[in-house]
């Protein structure tokens, strides 16, 4: 690391103003960072300074996000090779090709589920951080801004809320549009008004739903002639056949969806692994409780009014609130999107009425709306666009308040 120190510092002239490559110090900048602490800090009496800095904070993000990401490799080969030894014939693509030549077979061995999962995880996160990194190197040179570390936790939530066949320019056009779209165009890192990475999703969810919904997107398994054998997620046959397909056999029981031993996006199966990760973003503060409070309490008072009302021609109607949260992108999307710290609510009170107005329509989209079972995508983007406004409210009252309270005074 010595040798790399030095190297960089022969460097720095060159990007530094009056250099060659003065316009790419932006990227020479991220460089240095990441693997070392910047060389200008601040000094003097008016700072007031912090040990949790932009970089730290989304260190800790990707820090708890890491079982979730080892996980979805290992579920996805998981549920690939349970179809095959069912009878599916495997797709016949390059991973399929590269696992078999590895020496695997479709087993549920652990490293047999591990590797066949990566070689389908790994090039959707590889391309995913790629092409949105060019967007942001791309947009700090021509502003002549720092790389933030902004897009370093959107790159690893892209393909967890991904299925596992996308075909990969369509996940590079999608990052390109969540960062583009969904973050630049605002001003960058701690401007954007949407979470890129669900604006990434929601762009390839509307431009090529075939590859994004349906059945067999959501395992790695070509499910023509097999009996008995479906690759729809849970929500979703629950969604269209109502509450009483969960637990039965050949079902799923809620342990599984629980632990995340089920089929869907990649990281979205497993809500154990979401609420280890809440608890690390709770105590580091990173995360905001209210922000999740408000999602569970919006949805168990939604959920629990549609049960009550039921409905005769609906049988989305009856899931239990239990299901709700174990299904689908429910648990990821409340620790890790509905928090973002820039597109959600960032007054105290705020942060609640914004969860709970989460946890309202995630409900809505998934029951009342017949042709989107999952609604948590959409939820969170409809209260991003509200955050500001919920915001505007309270710090409106707040100085009302004291402004009152100061004419009391004088």
């Amino acid at each position: 690391m010595r040798f790399f120190r030095s190297f960089l510092d022969r460097q720095k002239d060159r990007f530094q103003s009056g250099g060659r490559l003065d316009r790419l110090y932006p990227l020479f900048e991220a460089v240095d960072t990441i693997f070392y602490t910047p060389d200008s800090v601040t000094t003097g009496t008016t700072h007031v300074r912090d040990a949790l800095d932009l970089k730290r904070m989304m260190s800790v993000v990707v820090a708890a996000l890491m079982p979730i990401v080892f996980f979805a490799m290992y579920n996805t080969g998981l549920q690939a090779n349970r179809a095959i030894a069912a009878g599916a014939t495997p797709l016949d693509d390059w991973q399929t090709r590269l696992f078999q030549a590895l020496g695997f077979g479709f087993t549920t061995d652990f490293w047999a589920c591990f590797m066949h999962g990566a070689l389908y995880f790994l090039p959707i996160f590889i391309i995913g951080f790629a092409a949105g990194g060019v967007v942001e190197v791309v947009f700090a040179c021509v502003r002549g801004h720092e790389i933030n570390e902004g897009f370093f936790v959107t790159g690893f939530l892209l393909p967890l809320i991904l299925p596992p066949t996308i075909p990969l320019w369509q996940v590079a056009s999608g990052a390109v549009f969540g960062v583009l779209i969904g973050k630049e165009i605002f001003g960058g890192t701690g401007m954007n008004v949407l979470n890129p990475a669900l604006t990434a999703r929601a762009f390839l969810f509307f431009a090529y739903p075939a590859e994004i919904s349906g059945d067999k997107p959501w395992i790695a398994a070509d499910f023509i002639g097999v009996d008995g054998f479906s690759g729809a997620t849970w929500l979703a046959r629950a969604t269209a056949e109502g509450p009483q397909v969960l637990g039965q056999v050949g079902g799923t029981h809620w342990m599984d969806a629980f632990l995340g031993f089920i089929a869907g996006s990649m990281g979205e199966t497993s809500a154990l692994l979401c609420l280890v990760g809440a608890v690390i973003l709770i105590v580091s503060r990173i995360g905001s409780w209210r922000t999740m409070l408000g999602v569970v309490v919006g949805t168990a008072g939604m959920a629990t009014l549609l049960n009550v009302i039921g409905s005769e021609t609906n049988p989305a109607f009856a899931i239990p609130f239990a299901w709700h949260v174990v299904l689908g992108g429910w648990a990821l999307g409340t620790v890790f999107m509905a928090t973002d710290p820039v597109s959600s609510a960032f007054t105290d009170k705020g942060r609640l009425i914004y969860g709970f107005g989460i946890g309202i329509m995630v409900i809505l989209v998934r029951v009342v709306n017949p042709a989107y079972p999952e609604g948590m995508m959409l939820a969170i983007l409809f209260m991003n666009m509200f955050a500001p406004f919920i915001d505007h409210f309270f710090v409106q009252a707040n100085i009302k308040r004291r402004l009152a309270r100061n004419a009391a005074v004088q």
